[in-house]
């Protein structure tokens, strides 16, 4: 029995080579499908495959690139959302546990020592008694300026180094097309 998939329902229906690019290991999974299963279309285990390898690969890179500033992707993602909140960067625990997907207790994990290390503080909400603000300090929106700008650098040139900015842009608007579908 060959090892080769057939075309177009196997394999090189689901990786769209052509003849000068080199196959990755997602097209080695699709191609095993392809002999053990010919009836299957693979494109869809070939597109999310690549989408998984390149979030788990991205996900190192960031995580290096906050590393060298003292946080890791965690921390980054709390102080991120509030300098993204805008002035005066302050959130409640629960429209961060919101906006992060978290858990409260994971939530308090994270404040507890991003508060620790004068990243952030928690002060009493004015309009609610029982509530609390998280608001960020300056050292702390000094730190995610610098840990932003390094993590999309890293993004940057990992997009470069396989696309113009035109298929950048193509891609991430075919990326937002699925991800709508995908109710997220």
């Amino acid at each position: 029995m060959s090892t080769t998939p057939a075309s177009p329902a196997g394999a090189d229906a689901g990786h769209g080579l052509d003849p000068d690019t080199e196959p990755d290991p997602v097209d080695a999974i699709v191609a095993q499908w392809a002999v053990v299963r010919p009836d299957l279309q693979t494109v869809p285990m070939a597109v999310f495959g690549r989408i998984f390898r390149l979030a788990h690969t991205m996900g190192g890179r960031m995580e290096k690139a906050y590393l060298a500033h003292g946080i890791g992707r965690g921390e980054f993602d709390v102080l991120g959302t509030l300098r993204r909140s805008g002035e005066p960067y302050t959130l409640s625990p629960r429209e961060l546990s919101a906006t992060l997907m978290l858990t409260t207790g994971g939530m308090t994990g994270r404040l507890d020592k991003l508060e620790r290390a004068g990243l952030l503080s928690r002060s009493p909400d004015p309009h609610d008694r029982r509530g609390l603000r998280v608001t960020l300090s300056e050292r702390g929106r000094e730190l995610v300026d610098e840990a932003v700008g390094a993590g999309l650098a890293a993004q940057r040139a990992a997009l470069a180094s396989a696309l113009d900015e035109q298929e950048a842009a193509q891609l991430s608007a075919l990326l937002r097309k699925l991800l709508k579908t995908t109710g997220f």
